[in-house]
């Protein structure tokens, strides 16, 4: 009897911006850690992983070759992309051609329907993407800028989110660092977790599988499983297009295009 052929694990492709030189190198190596900590975890999940820079070049019909695609944490996005004032408080280093790149790529994988999250900056990214903006300062002091530290909080999660339902609670502790957030949500992109300062917290879209997080569920001294959680319900959601089945297999979500 013939061996059982092995089934391909599906392939996730971790997008960051952490191979660029920076004006503060220690700020370079702490998201090389945290890209590293998300490498390892899509590994733990079962994906086959790859990481990439975000230049045009790698991005281009990434696609067609990724499964689920993850954009990581990072400086300020570019406010020429949503409209925003080109000076304020806090701004930070700017790589225009990396958020064009990855703009380009968000709005390919919700046509596409490849699963997509994204975590702080590309939370942000995601929404500026999708015609969105942002908070280019917060002024409460309730949160920090990237790389001065994790601020330890909770976050209220809508009960009727997918979510929700994807790590099973309402209300959690996560750690953040960032001094921007979302404003006005993207097209297709609802709400669904905020601070107790009413600061959004996470945004899924409404028919794609897209989920967000603004807090770094990598980090080391994270609480639960949000990472795992969020991995598990992009595979899910691959699982069925690569079967063939039904978008309703999957919670209501338009599985990824055949190619």
């Amino acid at each position: 009897m013939p061996d059982a052929v092995p089934t391909p694990r599906p392939r996730l492709l971790v997008v960051d911006v952490s191979d660029r030189e920076r004006a503060d190198p220690a700020y370079g190596a702490e998201l090389r850690e945290l890209s590293a900590s998300v490498v390892r975890a899509a590994a733990e999940a079962g994906f086959d992983v790859a990481r990439t820079a975000s230049d045009v070049g790698p991005l281009t019909g990434a696609t067609d070759d990724a499964d689920v695609i993850v954009l990581t944490g990072g400086e300020d996005v570019d406010p020429a992309l949503y409209g925003g004032a080109a000076d304020y408080p806090g701004r930070e280093e700017l790589f225009t051609d990396a958020d064009q790149a990855q703009a380009a790529l968000v709005r390919d994988a919700v046509e596409s329907g490849t699963p997509l999250i994204g975590i702080c900056r590309g939370m942000q990214l995601i929404n500026v993407a999708l015609g969105g903006d942002l908070v280019q300062h917060l002024h409460d002091g309730g949160h920090v800028p990237e790389g001065a530290g994790m601020l330890a909080h909770e976050v209220a999660i809508e009960p009727d989110s997918r979510l929700a339902a994807s790590l099973d609670a309402t209300r959690i502790t996560v750690q953040s660092s960032h001094h921007q957030a979302v404003d006005r949500p993207g097209r297709g992109l609802r709400v669904v977790a905020r601070a107790d300062d009413g600061t959004v917290e996470a945004v899924e879209h409404e028919t794609a599988p897209l989920w967000a997080v603004q807090w770094h569920p990598e980090a080391a001294g994270s609480r639960g499983s949000v990472l795992a959680d969020l991995l598990r319900a992009a595979a899910d959601a691959v699982a069925p297009a690569s079967a063939g089945q039904p978008a309703s297999v999957v919670r209501g979500y338009s599985p990824k295009r055949a190619t």
